[in-house]
């Protein structure tokens, strides 16, 4: 959706997405603007909860049941397993994409990983798809006036127009940027500090994973250890991802940086700050 500054302080129900990579203030606006009754929409948790919630549970079993006592119990259905993800804690989500390399090393053959990634694909453009029921639902059923779409940093990857259309026709999409030279390393230092599993469109991951092997004299991604090669395709994937969220922002939205959302302390702040972008962009 597109404003003039007036329009935007006359939309009665305000409905946002955050766009931009993961650590640039996504989540922390969005608990900002929970605490201010707003309608949280975590994309990841709804992903966990509704889409892939069968798989998880599916991927925990699998390994349950290589260990007999879990065996027996599972099979008699004398114990049962439930996904338990949290808004602030997607760990069961980040568990299943997992991380490519040696599986002695915590890591997932390509061939699975590939699967695992597909799935995760299909669960993100399903989720987006949900986003005008969740607004209607917020409103109608839960009775909040104002809507945060919290997305994944992968949004950019997913190469569906109909997606981004989407959000456009019902939501004002804000992209955080990234600008400064120290926050980006600041960003991908965090990143690699602590490597998390990642979301990569199917091109991207085949090039980075051949010049990856290549590099360190490999043949197979199974030799590879998953944190080191996710430590080093970070900033690869940081700096591919920054013209995918222009190509959303330019035409569909309004771009604020990391910087500016770091100055938001409450709803008010959040508010002005969007006013600014719109008028920026006027």
């Amino acid at each position: 959706m597109k404003f003039t500054v007036d329009e935007f302080r006359a939309w009665k129900n305000k409905n946002i997405t955050l766009l931009g990579m993961s650590g640039v203030g996504k989540t922390y606006l969005s608990a900002i603007l929970r605490e201010s009754h707003w309608f949280h929409f975590s994309g990841d948790y709804r992903i966990g909860t509704r889409y892939l919630d069968e798989h998880i549970l599916d991927m925990i079993k699998q390994q349950a049941m290589q260990v007999p006592f879990l065996k027996q119990l599972l099979r008699n259905d004398w114990i049962y397993i439930r996904n338990n993800i949290k808004v602030h804690d997607l760990g069961p989500v980040l568990s299943f994409i997992g991380k490519l390399g040696n599986p002695e090393q915590g890591g997932v053959e390509l061939d699975d990983f590939l699967k695992r990634q597909a799935l995760y694909r299909e669960a993100e453009i399903a989720t987006m798809h949900d986003v005008p029921h969740f607004i209607r639902k917020a409103q109608e059923i839960y009775g909040y006036q104002n809507f945060i779409n919290d997305v994944g940093g992968s949004l950019c990857e997913l190469d569906e127009p109909a997606v981004i259309q989407q959000l456009a026709d019902h939501t004002l999409i804000l992209y955080i940027q990234v600008t400064d030279q120290e926050e980006e390393n600041k960003l991908i230092q965090r990143s690699q500090s602590d490597p998390k599993p990642l979301y990569y469109r199917p091109d991207f991951l085949k090039q980075q994973l051949g010049i990856y092997l290549k590099e360190n004299n490999m043949q197979y991604a199974a030799e590879m250890d998953p944190d080191e090669f996710t430590r080093w395709v970070f900033p690869h994937l940081f700096h591919s991802r920054i013209p995918r969220y222009e190509a959303i922002a330019k035409p569909h939205g309004y771009t604020v940086t990391s910087q500016e959302v770091s100055q938001v302390k409450n709803e008010k702040d959040f508010l002005q700050l969007l006013e600014t972008a719109i008028a920026r962009q006027s």
